[in-house]
This record gives C-alpha cells, sequence and structure tokens, in this order.
C-alpha cells in the first residue's frame, strides 16, 4: 500500500470521526485520562527516586559508618553508642589493614552555643579529620578546610555551614573572624557550600566542623573515644567488602570472641539507597498499573462504540463493497478509525499527564520526573490499544455480507 492510500484512508477516518465529534471525544476520554493518569504516576514516582538518589549522593559516596555498640544492663539495652570501644586507633587501623577502605574519619560531636559578637546560635559541633569534605562529597564554598596539622594539634579552628554562617555574620566574611565556642574562641577557616534538608527534614547545613581531636580535648573533656566515624569504600560494590573486613578487623582489635555479640554496628549507606530505590520502583509500578487498567477501560470503550458505527454505517459498507471494495479495505478503514482515535486521545493524554506532573510539583511540593520513555510507552500503549480493541469490530464490518448490508436499514 502507497503513502497516497495511507494518506486518503486516514482523511476518510478523520471525516467519519469528526461527523460525531462529541461521541468521538467522550470516546477518547477513556484514553486521554489513563495515559495522563499513567504519566502523572509514574513521574511521581520516579521524582521521589531521585530525589532519595539525590539526598544518598549528598550524604557521601560509597559511605559506612562504624558506630559504637550498645550496653547491655540486667538484660535491657541502652542504645546504639552507649559503649566507649570505638577509638581513633581502630580507625586508623581500618586504613591501615582494609583494602577495600579508601578513606576514613573519626567523628565525636556535641551541641553548643557559638556565638560573634552580639549574634548567637545554637547548632551541632561535629569533629572530624581533614578528609571530611572528600568523603562527604561537601566542598568549600569559601575560605578553606582545615588540614592534617590542625588535626593533630588540636586547633582550635572551626569551618561552618552556610546556616551558621548567615546566622552569625548576616551582612559580613566570616573567614578569619573569630567565635567562641562553650566560651573558646576559635578562629574561621572557611564555609560549606549549601546543603539543604535530607530527607527526614534536617538542616544540614546547621553544623560547625572542627577537627575531631579538638572537640574530644577541648569540648568533651579529654575523652578518648569517639561516637562513630565514617568510612569511604573505594567503589560502590567495593561497600559490601569493606563492611566485612571492618567488622572481622574491630572484632579481632576489641577481642571479642566467636559466641559475643558486636561491641560496634556498621551501617551500610549502599543497603539504604538499594532499599529505598527498591520501594520507589515497586510503588512506580504499582501507580503505573493502577493508572494503566484505565487505559483498558478506555480500550473496551472504544470497542463498543466502533461497534456501533458498524451497525450504524452498514449501508455504507454494502455499498462500498457493491463498487469493488475489498473486505481488507473495509477492515483497514475501521482499523485505522480506532487507531486514530487512540493516537488522538494519547497524544491529549500526554498534554493532560504533563500539565498534571507539574501540578503536582508547584502546588503539592512533591518531586516529579517526566521521563521520555514513559511518554514513548503511552504512546506504543495508545497505538496497541487501537489494534487490539478495534480488530473485532473491523473484522466484523469486514466480514458482512454485500447484499444484506444494502438491503439493512
Amino acid at each position: 500500500m502507497s503513502f497516497r492510500h495511507v494518506w486518503i484512508i486516514f482523511k476518510m477516518s478523520l471525516r467519519a470521526l469528526a461527523r460525531n465529534k462529541v461521541r468521538s471525544f467522550l470516546t477518547m476520554l477513556g484514553i486521554i485520562i489513563g495515559v495522563g493518569a499513567v504519566i502523572a504516576m509514574v513521574s511521581l514516582g520516579q521524582g521521589a527516586q531521585r530525589q532519595v538518589q539525590e539526598e544518598i549522593a549528598s550524604m557521601g559516596t560509597n559511605i559506612l559508618y562504624v558506630r559504637a555498640g550498645s550496653m547491655r544492663s540486667y538484660g535491657v539495652h541502652t542504645g546504639s553508642g552507649s559503649l566507649n570501644t570505638l577509638t581513633p586507633d581502630d580507625i586508623e587501623a581500618i586504613l591501615r589493614e582494609c583494602p577495600s577502605v579508601q578513606l576514613a574519619t573519626p567523628n565525636a560531636s556535641s551541641m553548643a552555643q557559638v556565638v560573634y559578637g552580639n549574634q548567637n546560635w545554637s547548632t551541632r559541633v561535629e569533629g572530624f579529620n581533614e578528609k571530611f569534605p572528600e568523603i562527604r562529597n561537601w566542598p568549600v564554598d569559601k575560605g578553606e578546610f582545615f588540614t592534617e596539622t590542625h588535626v593533630k594539634t588540636a586547633a582550635r579552628v572551626v569551618v561552618l555551614g552556610k546556616t551558621v554562617a548567615d546566622k552569625l555574620f548576616p551582612s559580613g566574611d566570616a573567614i578569619g573572624q573569630m567565635i567562641r565556642i562553650r566560651n573558646l574562641p576559635f578562629r574561621v577557616l572557611g564555609v560549606l557550600s549549601r546543603k539543604g534538608e535530607n530527607s527526614w527534614g534536617r538542616d544540614q547545613d546547621d553544623t560547625a566542623i572542627v577537627p575531631y581531636s579538638t572537640i574530644m580535648k577541648k569540648l568533651l573533656g579529654g575523652i578518648n573515644y569517639i561516637q562513630q566515624a565514617m568510612i569511604s569504600a573505594r567503589s560502590p560494590r567495593a561497600t559490601y567488602t569493606a563492611e566485612v573486613q571492618v567488622k572481622s578487623l574491630l572484632r579481632q582489635r576489641h577481642r571479642l570472641g566467636s559466641f559475643q555479640e558486636d561491641d560496634f554496628s556498621v551501617r551500610n549507606m549502599g543497603d539504604i539507597a538499594e532499599t529505598y530505590e527498591a520501594t520507589n520502583r515497586t510503588m512506580t509500578i504499582l501507580l503505573g498499573s493502577i493508572a494503566a487498567v484505565s487505559l483498558i477501560v478506555g480500550g473496551i470503550g472504544i470497542m463498543n462504540i466502533m461497534l456501533v458505527a458498524v451497525s450504524e454505517r452498514t449501508r455504507e459498507i454494502g455499498v462500498r463493497m457493491a463498487i469493488g471494495a475489498r473486505p481488507g479495505h473495509v477492515r483497514i478503514q475501521f482499523l485505522t478509525e480506532s487507531i486514530v482515535l487512540c493516537i488522538l486521545g494519547g497524544l491529549l493524554g500526554i498534554s493532560l499527564g504533563v500539565i498534571a506532573s507539574y501540578a503536582i510539583a508547584n502546588f503539592l511540593m512533591w518531586p516529579t520526573l517526566i521521563s521520555s520513555w514513559s511518554i514513548m510507552v503511552s504512546v506504543i500503549f495508545s497505538i496497541s490499544i487501537g489494534l487490539f480493541f478495534g480488530y473485532y469490530p473491523a473484522h466484523k464490518a469486514a466480514s458482512l455480507d454485500p447484499i444484506n448490508a444494502l438491503r439493512y436499514e
């Protein structure tokens, strides 16, 4: 069949559908709603998945969190971090003896009041080593980060989060200024770039970073243990190997017997990321499947209307066959009308889905992500619906006996 014949059949289909504009639109409505709902629901699921991926990335790449364990007192666990068994020496040993570990930093923290002039702000003061920006993927926006020398000498230097810098220095530059943390003077070396809130609503920029040795010796009363450590594996896949190596090494260093439980815990961010992504994928498929039901309903509606059209145009079919039209021509004609209905409905549905996605993002403040593949799948699915549900009415029209069709009133 030439392009000219295809174009003629397409124009005839449009003319036939235009005879009953309202009925044609109502027939397409199921496809419009179905395609729009699929695109909106899939964009909602993909937006949530992207947000989780960004939040995991903002927490650092290939990260393991090692935390001191839980103390058991009279059969009751007092909570993670209640033991004082994790030390900076453990972290140094992990760096030396665990091949899958690339970077690591001890971490000690405390809430404190920070003061500059007549400005003050209560924030969490976090202690890390000089590798913190690389591990957390958190660059310095202004100034510089502290060095290994600062860590070794327990220097009173600080790098501020964006929120703290804005609160203490609303109209000036923080670099080089002296602030007080628990009445001790600290020199501001830099300001971190903005991170924003994490998934549970905590402002990541509401922090002040100092050398971990400084917080242990000068803010926490000279303790010799740390609350936790951050470890960066050499690659995402290496996090699982690194987790095994770290657990084995710490059990050996802490002299734990085979029947003793760990006095520490290791949390793999890769596990958390995979759990979130699997949950979001399941929700996306579920939402898309529920929305796709309306496409099936729309296809059934198209089949019903096309059967009605066959009954209404029986005499027309008989005339066409009497002047030489073959059953195949009639079949193609009605099948084309069904496909045209689905394509037009699909295009309107895509517009509806895109508008709905933007409305959800702007008014409900939910993350959405419109992907090209969801639009392509919707179009292909619409054409498939037209073929599947339009074939039976088209076949019925092609099977009519010309003589009986001419007699039909």
